[in-house]
């Protein structure tokens, strides 16, 4: 409820409230109480940077809000049902486009300007250290004011811990939904540092498996190649979001001291940005070093393999010499040994000289001649 009147979202989102009110006859409830025990995570109101109230429920929040004169409310959701989103686009008048991007999710990270309402699309990731590999997270938020509603799809970041250092610093949380939107950036990009660490490490074991010959590196070294672009991808955009909020026309422009922030947060993204794309640039000198490597391998074991058919046909050539050179006085042996009665040469006084001659003859020439062909 804005201004004493309900605000009914266009498009494909309004038609939707349309056909429930039309179906059921009511107007679609404001706040589901089991989907919002689960999908509320924390709802609080400040006034001046202190928490006034910590209302139970969206409806109770609202109520909040339209008692209290300069109230600022912070609404946390995971996963929201339907209900929940249909209750805030109703009472912060949420664009249908930005609604159906926060139920739908898998977006870009981006900063989208709806009238009096910002809509922030962030990407946070965390480093998992027993599965080794980066974990992703969406977190969408709108701002407007006198309001912020976060709706994590993910663990990461832990806007608790951020919730708890704004309300020990009301200063900071007196600039209102800005300076929670700020905290919420530098959380994120804080939570890149340890991601980066990780993928370092990743990169430097992959490197010991390449040069230790490791068959299972290029497998690595692809998956964690994709990993860096998944990251550049969360990464990268968000430094377009930081200037347009930083230097952009928008609300955060109007607090020098905000822009000051925003700006760190800028440097230290930029940072972990140019990390990043040299770790991309890394990982394909890497994959290109153990291509190298392998196909040296292959061609060592080429070598080898064909050394030692060499050798083989080599001893091959020595076998099949001797049993040539065998095979003759055998075949001498085996005519002259056969009992015919009518042999010629079985009368022959010489005839027993002959064969043995013959044999050495033979044996003798068929060892030269292998010989000169390097058979022996």
């Amino acid at each position: 409820m804005v201004g004493g009147r309900r605000f009914r979202p266009g498009g494909g989102f309004g038609r939707q409230l349309d056909e429930y009110e039309t179906r059921v006859g009511v107007p679609p409830p404001t706040e589901s109480p089991a989907e919002s025990r689960g999908g509320l995570v924390d709802s609080a109101v400040y006034i001046r940077g202190h928490r006034f109230a910590s209302p139970s429920g969206l409806a109770e929040t609202y109520r909040c809000l339209q008692e209290q004169d300069g109230a600022m409310a912070w609404i946390g959701l995971y996963r929201p049902g339907i209900d929940q989103i249909t209750s805030l686009a109703r009472e912060f008048r949420l664009h249908d486009l930005a609604v159906e991007d926060a139920i739908n999710a898998h977006q870009r990270p981006k900063l989208e300007r709806y009238a009096h309402t910002l809509f922030v699309v962030l990407r946070a990731a965390r480093y998992n250290d027993l599965r080794e590999e980066v974990e992703f997270s969406e977190l969408h938020l709108f701002i407007g004011p006198g309001f912020v509603v976060t709706v994590r799809h993910g663990e990461a970041p832990d806007l608790a811990a951020v919730r708890r250092r704004l309300e020990t610093e009301a200063q900071m949380l007196a600039r209102g939904p800005e300076a929670i939107l700020y905290a919420i950036l530098d959380q994120v990009v804080d939570g890149y540092a340890p991601v980066v660490a990780g993928l370092e490490n990743d990169i430097d074991e992959i490197e010991t498996q390449v040069f230790g010959g490791d068959p299972n590196a290029s497998r690595r070294i692809y998956g964690l190649s994709r990993e860096v672009i998944q990251f550049q991808r969360a990464a990268r955009p968000l430094l377009s979001v930081l200037d347009a909020l930083a230097d952009g026309p928008g609300s955060a422009s109007n607090d020098e001291e905000l822009r000051r922030y925003l700006r760190d947060v800028t440097d230290h993204l930029t940072q972990v940005v140019e990390r990043v794309d040299g770790f991309r640039h890394l990982l394909q000198n890497i994959l290109t070093v153990n291509a190298t490597l392998v196909s040296q391998q292959q061609n060592e074991e080429m070598r080898s393999l064909t050394a030692a058919s060499y050798a083989q046909n080599e001893e091959l050539k020595k076998v099949s010499s001797w049993a040539a050179i065998l095979f003759a006085p055998t075949l001498i042996g085996t005519v002259y040994g056969m009992n015919f009665v009518h042999m010629p040469e079985l009368n022959w006084r010489f005839g027993y000289l002959f064969a043995l001659l013959l044999m050495l003859l033979v044996c003798g020439t068929l060892y030269v001649i292998f010989k000169r062909r390097g058979w022996l």
